[in-house]
């Protein structure tokens, strides 16, 4: 789900803390006092990393404005039909990963059990994966209106994509659609106040306390940040970005729930279902994955209800918002609030090469529709810097470019299905 459940909360909280002044939804007695274990998993039955992410969400104890902060040092394990304990290894923090070769089966039953550092136990309710039918034809439509203006910046061009799939007959039949997206980008680092450097940074202090910089001898790959002056003068502001070394591609998550239960239309087609709406980042093609994941009844219940916290109309006949608060208890103390849900999808995936020829108009630039601005540069030599490292191991001259870190938003993996 990529953190949709913490962003649909955190969205849902913080209208609350505006209409009133407090989260009295989820029954809490008075503002700042916020303070609940928001849950996000889904596991699939694809090749893919099987991620838990674990966090608390708490109230600003003097205004009251909610929050998150994750939730490290966990024991998170997911059983298997009653019966196998597969664990789950914290990789960054809050977020919890189960081994590289497990994924979910259809029909069998998978249940989350967590441990904090406190000793404070959770667990959810038993999920049996649902099966998915495949995904048919997959077409792609360019809208000049396709995208809210407030995503990139009064941007609204983008694809409407559509697919065709045959719902199953004599069962009932839930379904999410979601969507990946590859981009080719040239940017890889950002520095705030530092400078990118492939290996370690010395830092010496003349007579005057002036902070002089040179290279080590080990392999850094990263932003240098240095020390504060010792000689008491400010610290100006800066940001320098580096270009990608070797090829990378960015990897973008849709953030928005698109839902559908076959209540009147059981063994019917489902044709030209808009499943997703790509932004119109750059001129550059890309790669784009549909992704249609069957769910249970109760994943969709919650889901839905989240929907409608956080997508609908605002007009007066749309309900007040509240938390939806899932499927996962205090073992000790089934009354405690907590949030999000841990369920289990079979989902069936279609590629598409999207070359964007049809495309009309003038794109924001990826660095800009991701960042909100245009690339900082870190000056060449002669030009002045606000960093100035000598380098004494390699020949390459400042500013240097940077490696494509392996993470959730970026790789230097080509996808499978990238044409170019």
């Amino acid at each position: 789900m990529r953190i949709l459940i913490r962003n649909a909360f955190f969205y849902v909280l913080l209208l609350l803390w505006e209409l009133t002044g407090c989260v009295d939804a989820i029954e809490l007695d008075y503002p700042g006092t916020v303070d609940v274990v928001v849950v996000e998993g889904t596991l699939t039955d694809l090749a893919e990393p099987q991620i838990i992410r674990l966090s608390r969400s708490k109230s600003d104890p003097l205004t009251g404005r909610p929050g998150f902060l994750t939730i490290s040092g966990a024991k998170v394990e997911v059983l298997v039909d009653s019966a196998e304990v597969v664990e789950a290894f914290e990789t960054v923090a809050g977020t919890y990963r189960l081994p590289a070769d497990f994924r979910g089966k259809v029909g069998h039953a998978y249940q989350l059990r967590f441990t904090l550092s406190d000793g404070t136990r959770y667990e959810s309710s038993q999920q049996i994966m649902p099966a998915v039918p495949p995904i048919g034809k997959v077409t792609a439509e360019f809208n000049p209106k396709s995208i809210s203006p407030l995503l990139v910046q009064g941007h609204t061009a983008g694809h409407d994509f559509f697919l065709d799939t045959q719902d199953p007959a004599d069962q009932s039949n839930y379904y999410r659609w979601d969507w990946r997206l590859w981009e080719s980008r040239r940017w890889c680092r950002t520095c705030e106040q530092g400078a990118y450097s492939i290996y370690n940074v010395v830092t010496t202090y003349d007579e005057y306390g002036g902070a002089h910089y040179e290279t080590g001898d080990n392999l850094f790959e990263s932003c240098f940040y240095p020390p504060r002056p010792r000689n008491g003068l400010p610290t100006p502001y800066w940001v320098y970005d580096y270009e990608c070394r070797t090829q990378c591609w960015a990897i973008l998550w849709s953030s928005e729930l698109n839902l559908f239960a076959d209540s009147y239309t059981n063994g019917g087609a489902i044709t030209h279902r808009k499943v997703a709406q790509i932004p119109f980042y750059q001129r550059a093609p890309a790669l784009v994955e549909i992704r249609q994941l069957g769910l249970t009844p109760a994943a969709y219940r919650f889901f839905k209800d989240l929907q409608d916290q956080t997508q609908n109309n605002g007009g007066v006949a749309d309900p007040p918002p509240t938390a939806s608060v899932g499927n996962v208890k205090n073992a000790a103390d089934p009354r405690e609030i907590t949030i999000g849900f841990f369920t289990a999808s079979s989902v069936a995936t279609a590629r598409y090469w999207l070359d964007r020829s049809d495309a009309i108009g003038v794109p924001p630039g990826l660095f800009m529709a991701l960042m909100g601005r245009e690339p900082i540069p870190e000056p060449p030599p002669p030009g002045f810097s606000y960093i100035q490292i000598v380098d004494t191991k390699t020949t390459s001259s400042r500013p240097y470019t940077a490696v494509c870190v392996e993470n959730e938003k970026q790789t230097a993996q080509k996808p499978v299905g990238w044409q170019q």
